[in-house]
């Protein structure tokens, strides 16, 4: 293949690679809310809207219509979790050919379906992409099948460009300042930069990486290809440990940077999209998203015009809710306090009036377990961005109020996992906690709702334990428990029903309160 090192080598393969017969031309849309808010033109390139939500379709199918009738005849493997194991598995009944799918025994079963369905034959092997992607090579050189690299070919770098002959057909691309693509191993971003550059040079192609599966970025500074000792997995399509040969080559040449954005940010992103589009994407499909905002924000741009390739929406079900808790602190919208207050009645009443100060600041979440003869912890999360004006105003009146608090947004563990463990079981002074009554409230989500609900409650009777977390609904469920004396519950009951208003409580009862018992009391 000497066209890949001649001029206007790879401009020529983008512009006849044979991606179409599977692939569609996918839309640029702007992003009008995000746009507006930061000043600038964003661009979305949809590629999450491929026939397998994903592009990996261009550059499999690709390097796959290169091979002769005899090469297709013994079929085709790869080794693959996810998107590239899709596009082989479309390409390769497309073409009529038996494809082979190496996937490691740990992949979701959704995603073997996925590849079943397209007609692929799965063969489960190894427990890391590593061990899979061995044994594919091996049962290729074995059988006479034709391995299909997932990024370092030049025919499926090729195939990959064809977005950036896209992007220059459906924008302006005089006014066109930069196009921001997820690398992983690097065949998007190499295949968008080798077509544009060789028209357009003055358009910054750049890369973007999680911070935790950086290996171009590292590689880059270096000047030569690195291999990581291990990647942050939550942006899986791009968690590579080495990036590609052939990859590397063309971006060391071609590409002006590489932006890296942490989890929090990338997560923040997929909700962006989400606002805008009604779409989710999977988080290497939003790294782009992330990289953009971060790149405007660094640098202080304004009025330019951007495009970030959206590159897959193949997003399993159950990491929505780790995406959904990172999002806000990404976005800057959420800043998770940890304080510090005394155990005495209405000091929990006292820290809320203290932190909120009658502003409009919303309270997001608000988890407390009661903690007899010590200080208790409370963590507390406020809808203003981490370190701003706002949050800064909140820990100082906090801190001169005499209650210690630390800002830990930046903390990933935190938001990952320390908001489900606050709590757990109460420390009284002789075990279980006397007269306390486990409550589920139904609680509206609204500036102000804390105050109100906290006032007619406490401090007359001691609040053990408090559990929200904002949801997005007009109401959410708080798990409150109070301590109620029996000769209090006519007065505590007034009090339950001058709330109702607003408030609907439900005691727990039955086996739900003896699970509780054995876990939290």
């Amino acid at each position: 293949m000497q066209w890949r090192s001649a001029p206007g080598g790879y401009l020529r393969e983008v512009l006849t690679a044979k991606v179409y017969d599977v692939a569609v031309e996918t839309p640029l849309e702007r992003m009008d809310i995000l746009s507006e808010a930061m000043g600038n033109n964003i661009l979305l390139k949809r590629e999450d809207l491929q026939p397998v939500k994903s592009f990996k379709l261009r550059g499999a199918y690709n390097k796959m219509a290169q091979l002769t009738p005899e090469q297709l005849a013994r079929g085709v493997i790869c080794s693959s979790a996810g998107n590239h194991a899709q596009g082989v598995a479309l390409g390769a009944r497309q073409l009529g050919c038996a494809a082979t799918i190496v996937m490691p025994t740990s992949t979701p079963a959704i995603k073997v379906a996925a590849v079943r369905a397209l007609g692929g034959i799965v063969d489960l092997h190894g427990e890391s992409y590593q061990e899979a992607q061995a044994h594919a090579q091996a049962r290729a050189a074995k059988e006479g099948m034709v391995f299909i690299a997932p990024y370092d070919d030049p025919y499926v770098v090729a195939g990959q460009g064809t977005i950036g002959n896209e992007i220059l057909r459906e924008t302006d691309m005089d006014k066109l300042d930069a196009i921001f693509v997820a690398v992983g191993g690097g065949g998007l971003v190499a295949g968008i930069a080798a077509y544009v550059k060789a028209l357009k040079p003055h358009i910054k192609v750049i890369g973007v990486e999680p911070t935790g599966a950086n290996a171009m970025a590292q590689s880059l500074a270096l000047g030569e290809r690195v291999t990581l000792s291990k990647v942050d997995a939550f942006a899986d399509g791009v968690a590579v440990k080495f990036v590609g040969a052939e990859t590397f080559r063309l971006c060391r040449d071609l590409i002006d940077g590489v932006v890296l954005v942490d989890n929090a940010a990338t997560s923040a992103a997929i909700k962006d999209v989400f606002n805008e589009t009604r779409s989710i994407l999977e988080p290497a499909g939003a790294v782009a998203v992330a990289g953009a905002k971060a790149y405007l924000q660094h640098y202080g741009l304004t009025g330019q015009t951007v495009v970030a390739v959206t590159s897959g929406a193949n997003m399993n079900f159950d990491r929505l809710r780790l995406v959904a808790d990172l999002a806000d602190v990404g976005g800057k919208r959420e800043a998770m306090l940890a304080v510090t207050i005394p155990e005495t009645p209405g000091s929990f009443v006292d820290m809320v009036a203290t932190a909120l100060n009658g502003t409009d600041i919303q309270v997001t979440e608000f988890k407390y377990r009661y903690e007899a003869g010590s200080d208790a912890h409370v963590l507390l999360s406020v809808g203003v961005a981490p370190r701003s004006p706002e949050c800064l105003g909140v820990m100082e009146r906090l801190s001169q109020r005499g209650y210690p608090t630390a800002d830990i947004s930046d903390i990933e563990l935190a938001q990952v996992h320390l908001r489900h463990l606050v709590g757990g079981r109460a420390r009284g002074p002789e075990g279980e906690l006397p007269n306390e009554r486990i409550f589920q409230v139904d609680f509206p989500e609204r500036p102000g709702a804390l105050r109100k609900f906290l006032g007619p409650l406490s401090p007359r009777w001691n609040v053990t334990l408090f559990h929200y977390r904002r949801t997005g609904n007009q109401a959410s469920g708080v798990l409150l428990g109070v301590q109620v004396p029996p000769q209090d519950e006519e007065e505590f009951q007034a009090a339950v029903a001058g709330l109702s208003g607003d408030f609907t409580f439900s005691e727990m009862g039955g086996r739900a309160r003896e699970v509780f018992t054995m876990f939290c009391s």
